[in-house]
């Protein structure tokens, strides 16, 4: 048995009737060269093998009554494999069409709660003799680079496969009601103290942290009760608040997808010739694609947007088993600018200053702070926010940017050689946006989720950075 930390758990106060924790991907895949085609049972039987080395594929949650503390992992006696590996198509020959708008169905359904949060589809009739593989887990169970390790464990890096160690899993017996309150009890006793923890690493930062939030304060003040500025304006000199545009508004429960890939060598070029990084390439990129689609829509703020660009905070070396550890970084895009070199230049600028004003926070800020905090309370005020729209009215962001990095040889699933990944991740209420991109074989492989209502053409959106990266390399000199 294994409890929640306050980050996991977050995920999952965060659900409510038109937002799910669902996070993934789609792996496409050839398996022409495999010495079995890739059907469910295959699937399923490397699955059945793999468990051993994916813990989580067998746990489920168990809720402490009355919501008194952090839910628990506890291994699941009715464990049914079937139930989480499926089978479905689109009309053979499919286009990459109809495959993201059968994704963005299946990837808006909830997880059921009652059951290990995870789901695998087995996807044909792709053109080209390809398939599909799309997995959807719950965003309280992994983050980037412990979804990356699980996937790692069902992966290979030959098509022959490897041997894994036998199974002797048996399901242990789920704690009753009066063990998990007396665990909330203790662990109730000990917040004191760990809210003083943080408030001493909050102390041992704090000149850092007046020098980021002094500029910003009133702003945000004054964007919550309107009217109320009048003295911050004297020491105002920004906006921690970005421009409120299409993008940030109420999301419904129906999504759109879509995907594509581009050249990582052509990133590369552009890079070396500016001496920027992959990542400040791919912001560029993302600025002027969004700059390209508000303008289109009547909506291009004079102000620039701003990026939650999720960071790591893992050790160097720690391996990433379960569970989140992230933190928001939030990156200014110049969308407010035309030129595609000076916005690269603006977002490495920008990057910079984000790298450092971060490197400022106590060391596991987030994680700590929602550590302490009752998942009942916490819950009934992540409902109250969605309400009252403080996400619209409040956000530091205006959409999630995020850029993984993969490996750069063929990798393998039940002997089918991958092809591409494509992320497939989540959102929340006022970002009605999600690009996320990473790294494979040569190629940038991006998945764009939005909300149907608000993006309905967020396929043009990755058009545009297709546009965006020609339009940065016709600088570049030959």
């Amino acid at each position: 048995m294994e409890q929640l930390t306050g980050l996991d758990a977050a995920f999952l106060l965060l659900e409510t009737r038109t937002t799910t924790g669902n996070v993934g991907g789609v792996l496409v895949l050839d398996d022409s060269g495999a010495d079995e085609a890739l059907s469910l049972p295959r699937l399923t039987r490397l699955i059945t093998q793999r468990l051993p080395l994916v813990p989580l594929f067998r746990r489920r949650l168990m809720m402490v009554p009355f919501g008194l503390d952090h839910p628990y992992w506890i291994e699941d006696p009715d464990f049914d494999l079937e139930f989480h590996v499926r089978h479905t198509a689109i009309p053979a020959p499919g286009s990459d069409e109809q495959l993201a708008a059968l994704i963005a169905r299946l990837h808006a359904r909830p997880l059921d709660l009652r059951r290990p949060l995870w789901e695998f589809y087995l996807i044909s009739g792709l053109s080209g003799g390809r398939v599909a593989v799309y997995t959807k887990t719950h965003h309280c169970a992994i983050d980037g680079a412990s979804g990356a390790e699980l996937l790692t464990a069902l992966l290979d890096l030959d098509p022959a496969g490897r041997d894994v160690p036998g199974d002797n899993w048996k399901p242990e017996q789920p704690p009753d009601e009066s063990e998990l309150l007396l665990r909330a009890g203790v662990s109730l006793a000990r917040q004191p103290w760990n809210a003083l923890k943080l408030a001493s690493a909050l102390v041992d930062r704090a000149p850092q942290l007046v020098d980021i939030a002094r500029p910003h304060l009133v702003d945000l003040l004054d964007r919550l009760v309107p009217g109320l500025n009048s003295e911050a304006e004297v020491i105002s000199s920004g906006s921690i608040l970005p421009p409120t545009t299409l993008l940030n508004q109420k999301i419904s429960a129906h999504r759109r997808w879509t995907f594509g890939s581009l050249s990582l060598d052509e990133v590369k070029t552009v890079k070396n010739a500016y001496g920027m990084t992959v990542n400040d390439v791919v912001m560029a990129m993302s600025a002027g694609a969004l700059r390209r689609w508000l303008k289109e829509h009547g909506d291009l703020p004079a102000e620039p947007l701003a990026a939650m660009v999720p960071v790591s905070v893992r050790a160097a070396g720690e391996r990433a088993g379960g569970g989140n550890k992230i933190s928001p970084m939030l990156v200014s895009l110049p969308t407010n600018v035309a030129d595609p070199v000076d916005r690269l230049r603006l977002v490495h600028e920008a990057t910079t200053m984000a790298k450092a004003n971060h490197a400022a926070l106590p060391e596991g800020l987030v994680e700590n702070a929602t550590e302490f905090m009752v998942p009942g309370l916490l819950g009934r005020a992540a409902r109250m926010s969605v309400s009252l729209g403080l996400l619209q009215r409040a956000n530091p962001s205006n959409l999630v940017i995020s850029n993984v990095p993969g490996p750069n040889v063929p990798i393998y699933l039940a002997g089918a050689r991958m092809l591409a990944y494509y992320p497939v991740s989540s959102l929340v209420d006022g970002l009605g946006l999600n690009l996320t991109v990473l790294g494979y074989l040569g190629g940038l492989h991006f998945g764009l989720l939005a909300d149907r209502e608000i993006v309905p053409d967020v396929a043009d959106i990755f058009g545009f950075l297709a546009d965006e990266l020609a339009a940065l390399l016709a600088t570049v000199p030959r």
